[in-house]
C-alpha cells in the first residue's frame, strides 16, 4: 500500500558520511574508529549488542551529541558547519514516542511536526493517522493508548515531514505484525523514491533498498 502525498526532494548526490568516529561514554570507550557512507535509496542498519553505543551513534548524527573524535558529513560538509540546511533534511525517531499524553492524538502530531518545520493541515494530519491505523481515535488523548499506539503516533510523522534522511531507533518496538508490515512498506517506498535509511531494530525486518549496509558495533 502506498501513501501518496508524500514527496521529498531532490537529493541526487547527496551523501552521509562518518568518518573516525569515537564515542567515550564517562570512562568508557563504546566505539572508535567507526566508518560509513550512505547515498540515496540507501538503508544502513546500525547491530550490536546492548551497550555497544548504537543510540549515541544515532544521537551523534542527529547533532544531539558530539562524537569523541571524528566528523560527520552531510555531501562533504561537516554536518556541524550546515546548520539548518542539514536538520531539516533529517527527521529523527528516537527509541521513545517522545508524544505529549495530554495532548490528542491529532494534536501531537501537528505539534511535534511544526517543530520540525512542516506545518500541516487537520485534513492532511488525519490522512497520515488513518494510513498509520490510527484512524478513529484522532482526537483521543495520548495517554489513553497502548504502547503501539503511540508508536504510530510518533512514526505518523515520517508520512508528512517531507525529509531525505530517516534516522529511526527501534522504530518497531511494541508494534503488531500488521504494523511492522506497514512500517517496512513506507521504509521501502522512501528508499526507492532516493530517501536514506538508518535505524536500529532488535526485530528481523527484510528491506529492500538499492543499497544496504550492515554496520555492526562490538
Amino acid at each position: 500500500m502506498r501513501y501518496n502525498q508524500r514527496s521529498i526532494p531532490s537529493i541526487d548526490k547527496i551523501m552521509l558520511q562518518g568518518i573516525n568516529l569515537a564515542c567515550v561514554r564517562g570512562d568508557r570507550e563504546l566505539f572508535r574508529d567507526v566508518n560509513f557512507s550512505l547515498e540515496a535509496g540507501g538503508l544502513m542498519q546500525v547491530r550490536g549488542p546492548n551497550g555497544s553505543g548504537k543510540t549515541s551513534l544515532l544521537r551523534m548524527l542527529c547533532g544531539l551529541s558530539n562524537p569523541a573524535a571524528g566528523e560527520i558529513r552531510w555531501n562533504g560538509a561537516s554536518i556541524r558547519a550546515l546548520d539548518g540546511e542539514y536538520y531539516g533534511a533529517m527527521t529523527y525517531i528516537g527509541h521513545l514516542s517522545g508524544t505529549k499524553d495530554d495532548l490528542t492524538v491529532i494534536e501531537n502530531l501537528r505539534i511535534s511536526s511544526a517543530l520540525a518545520g512542516f506545518d500541516i493541515g487537520i485534513d492532511q494530519a488525519k490522512e497520515a493517522l488513518g494510513y498509520i491505523g490510527l484512524q478513529g481515535r484522532e482526537g483521543l488523548p495520548v495517554k489513553v493508548l497502548s504502547q503501539g499506539q503511540r508508536r504510530r503516533v510518533a512514526l505518523a510523522r515520517l508520512l508528512v515531514c517531507k525529509t531525505s534522511l530517516w534516522i529511526l531507533d527501534e522504530p518497531l518496538v511494541a508494534l503488531d505484525v500488521a504494523a511492522v508490515k506497514l512500517i517496512q512498506e513506507l521504509l521501502e517506498q522512501h528508499l526507492r523514491e532516493g530517501g536514506m535509511v538508518v535505524m536500529t531494530t532488535h526485530q528481523e525486518i527484510d528491506i529492500t533498498a538499492i543499497s544496504t549496509t550492515q554496520l555492526h558495533l562490538a
